[in-house]
């Protein structure tokens, strides 16, 4: 038996303080394009696809700042970006694209959807948790900035799993069978810093998720972020960076049997701000079975079989036989660190 999925991690190079939305969505659906004509039936675009990263920069005008934003709930209708949906719709693929959310009583958050083109709407929406950076800025004027708690409030949906109907069939040596739900496919997504947390993954693995879906913007270099203990050049940070990213894509993979498609959106920002590239496609083993080779824009695709998932949830991580969550309290009850007495 077999459910085979084609996938894409559509990778979008820099979009600048200066971008139009016109431009941004016209690049994008060549990716869509390019995605369609390998045969992929879901398309992951990068976290706040639609413009710049705009939280690294201190915004005084609100006027500007909305201008960031998506308003209202039907995304999929909104006029300035609905041609991407339509098209999708038109050619047949899903995709799952990250935005700035701004609610009816005005909050902000970074979140993503999933919009089904059989269905021709949202299926699922997740707004980012771990929201990384500060609220004020840095007193070095040449630092990196990192803006999300100013702009955005912490995700409020959880983590939480979703099936994608009509997507996968499943196949066995006597040909296609229609077993209605058998195989649509479990998802979840995560935008951008979540993936360094181990928790969100694990609500998804307890779910029986079998593709993760990440965008991304991670800065190369910004040491007043992050910092280092020792010296460290440009090149070097940023090579570290997409090590960390890789690190956590196959590790936590391989940790919750499932695969993940990982889209980035990358390259030199407004001629200051260095995003890291490295999407990519992983299995449930942990193996990266395709990588982007640029920082521009790329497809990254892959035909993957969502059977793999189930050696790992039925052996060594079958939690059912395995997990011990009497151990596990200060997972849910601590948020800081609690060190041990001296003896």
């Amino acid at each position: 038996m077999s459910r085979t999925l084609k996938i894409a991690a559509a990778q979008m190079g820099p979009v600048h303080l200066t971008s139009k939305r016109p431009e941004v969505i016209s690049r994008m659906l060549t990716l869509l394009h390019c995605a369609s004509s390998l045969g992929a039936q879901v398309v992951l675009f990068p976290e706040t696809a639609f413009t710049t990263f705009f939280p690294r920069h201190l915004i005084s005008s609100q006027e500007e700042l909305d201008s960031y934003f998506e308003h209202g709930d039907n995304i999929p209708e909104a006029a300035n970006i609905k041609p991407l949906f339509d098209e999708a719709k038109k050619l047949g693929i899903d995709i799952s694209v990250g935005f700035a959310e701004r609610t009816e009583d005005g909050k902000g958050y970074n979140t993503s959807v999933y919009y089904s083109s059989k269905k021709g709407e949202v299926i699922a929406k997740y707004r980012k948790v771990h929201l990384p950076g500060t609220k004020e800025p840095f007193e070095n004027p040449d630092a990196i900035n990192q803006l999300e708690k100013r702009y955005f409030e912490p995700g409020n949906l959880g983590f939480k799993a979703f099936r994608v109907p009509n997507l996968v069939e499943v196949v066995s040596k006597k040909g296609r069978e229609k077993v209605p739900g058998k195989g649509d496919p479990i998802m979840g997504m995560m935008i951008c810093n979540d993936r360094r947390w181990a928790e969100g993954w694990r609500c998804y693995g307890l779910q029986g998720v079998e593709v993760v879906l990440c965008g991304y913007n991670t800065v190369g270099w910004a040491p007043d972020l992050w910092g280092t203990r020792k010296p460290m050049t440009k090149e070097d940070a940023e090579k570290d960076a997409v090590f960390h990213h890789k690190l956590v894509m196959q590790g936590n993979s391989y940790m919750n049997s499932c695969f993940s498609i990982s889209a980035a959106k990358a390259g030199l920002e407004d001629g200051k701000y260095d995003l890291i590239g490295g999407s990519c496609i992983t299995s449930p083993e942990g193996h990266i079975l395709a990588e982007a080779k640029t920082k521009d824009d790329e497809i990254v695709f892959a035909e993957i079989d969502l059977e793999d998932c189930r050696q790992g949830k039925e052996k060594t991580f079958d939690f059912d036989r395995h997990r011990r969550v009497d151990q596990y309290g200060p997972i849910t009850t601590q948020t800081g660190v609690e060190e041990p007495e001296f003896l």
